[in-house]
């Protein structure tokens, strides 16, 4: 397996590295990130590619909030072909599979994928084995309770201090086994079994939410609901200034990774902030 540890860290120049989101889902939160074909999602990820990306994100099972789980053959069946696909149309593009199940994270390395992102951080116990021995590098992402009932009334003393023990407690179990902080990306989890004071108060603490300096950071913000809530934009499809507006913000808070739906627009402010620099 390539070492894909330098793209875990932001651009030469600054800016975060672009990680472009393709649900192979019929009911993830923003209807135009869903590709309901291995034809669809692969011209999806080549666009992606071509406008900036640095990342694909291939995710079969939705984990909105209130979302149900779906089988793990059933989420297999839907991101293999497509990981297959993108790896044989885009040998170079860093591929993401966005799973909490170990069986799928093995079959997505098998089929191309380079890096595992764990929305539930370790919460399969199998998944620390996947990671040691395939030496794959891995995004831990902070989630209070399941997205059946995270929305529900979340309850933290104090949010950044919590979310950075979590992401201590999971990262610590890999660094026992052996896997360096160099193939750690953390991610504080933004509006998953968060209100909105925790949202911002998690993106304003920036790196501060890591247990170590030496891992990276990502952020995931794109067309959340914390943009209903800040402001009034209850339609996904109203998001994207909102979305581009935490972007902008992403340089100066020491952001190494950013996770998004329109990868265009994305490359376009970070090249623009870069010229006014």
């Amino acid at each position: 397996m390539p070492d894909w540890r330098p793209k875990l860290r932001c651009r030469d120049d600054g800016n975060p590295r672009i990680m472009g989101i393709l649900n192979i889902t019929p009911d993830s939160f923003h209807g135009q990130s869903r590709y309901e074909t291995v034809e669809i999602a692969t011209q999806a990820a080549i666009s992606m590619a071509m406008n900036g990306a640095d990342w694909i994100d291939v995710g079969g099972e939705s984990t909105r909030p209130g979302s149900r789980a779906v089988l793990p053959e059933e989420e297999e069946s839907r991101v293999v072909p497509v990981i297959q696909s993108i790896r044989d149309e885009l040998p170079d593009i860093g591929i993401s599979i966005d799973t909490r199940r170990s069986s799928v994270a093995i079959s997505s390395l098998e089929a191309g994928a380079d890096m595992i992102n764990d929305v539930s951080s370790l919460g399969d116990p199998e998944m620390s084995k996947v990671i040691v021995e395939s030496g794959c590098p891995v995004c831990l992402m902070h989630m209070k309770g399941i997205p059946e009932n995270m929305q529900k009334n979340p309850n933290y003393s104090e949010v950044v201090s919590e979310v950075r023990r979590h992401l201590a407690d999971s990262s610590s179990k890999l660094n026992l086994l052996g896997v360096d902080n160099s193939r750690i990306v953390v991610d504080p989890g933004i509006g998953f079994g968060k209100l909105l004071k925790h949202n911002l108060s998690l993106l304003s603490a920036g790196r501060q939410i890591l247990p170590s300096d030496d891992m990276g950071l990502m952020w995931g913000v794109s067309r959340k609901s914390m943009f209903a809530d800040l402001l009034g934009r209850d339609s996904t499809a109203d998001r994207l200034a909102g979305s581009l507006g935490v972007a902008s913000k992403a340089r100066s808070y020491g952001v190494d990774i950013i996770r998004v739906h329109d990868v265009a627009e994305h490359e376009d402010l970070f090249s623009t902030i870069n010229s006014l620099r």
